[in-house]
């Protein structure tokens, strides 16, 4: 991958962490939600739509039945990653806000037309984001504003998106919006700004036995 694309891309990556696949009954306090922040639903039905995006454009994008079925091994944790995104979007817009910082469609579109170039056009770059960061096409520009702030937070604080200065800025905005997960997805590391896997009585580590899913 080109250096700088890979330096652009995904700047808060590292914070999603890989774990065993987990089945669990559901969080009664938010019936149907996958979670909540800032008081606001994260439906399972909305979480699953995401998946189902990325996984569209998986298929559309490998044909081949036995090539497919690798997409899939390799990204047996869509689901867990796409809720972690979705719910980070809101902590860092949160945290951008604070700070005074937008992000405008134009800055969109510049940040885009540069990666293009980069990357060898608007096909290619759709293809580099499904392949290596599991960014349906419909959710680039989505993405691309959640790198902006990102770095122009960072720049707002004096900082890089990889300093405790940046973290903490996020860390309050975590505490602030009081992010909640649904037990089935794990928890949200306030300190971290991220999704961790939960060990709670009632749920089940189902990886062992060898059942396969593929969100």
């Amino acid at each position: 991958m080109h250096r700088r694309r890979r330096r652009t891309a995904l700047l808060l990556s590292a914070a999603i962490a890989a774990a065993p696949l987990l089945t669990a009954c559901g969080n009664d306090a938010h019936p149907g939600a996958a979670a909540v922040v800032g008081g606001q639903r994260i439906s399972v039905a909305q979480l699953e739509n995401r998946v189902s995006e990325v996984r569209d454009a998986q298929r559309a994008a490998v044909p081949d039945e036995a090539q497919y079925q690798q997409v899939l091994a390799k990204t047996g944790t869509l689901t867990r990653d796409t809720l972690h995104n979705m719910v980070l979007d809101q902590v860092l817009h949160s945290a951008a806000q604070d700070a005074g910082v937008t992000v405008s469609r134009k800055e969109i579109q510049q940040m885009r037309a540069g990666l293009e170039q980069q990357t060898g056009g608007s096909e290619a770059l759709r293809t580099a984001w499904l392949q290596e960061y599991g960014i349906a096409p419909e959710r680039l520009d989505e993405n691309l504003r959640l790198q902006l702030e990102a770095q122009k937070l960072a720049a707002k604080l004096g900082t890089d998106t990889r300093a405790p200065a940046f973290w903490s800025a996020l860390t309050k905005a975590s505490k602030k919006l009081d992010v909640d997960l649904n037990p089935r997805y794990g928890t949200w590391d306030v300190q971290k700004s991220g999704r961790v896997d939960a060990k709670t009585p009632w749920v089940r580590d189902v990886t062992a036995a060898g059942t396969q899913r593929t969100t």
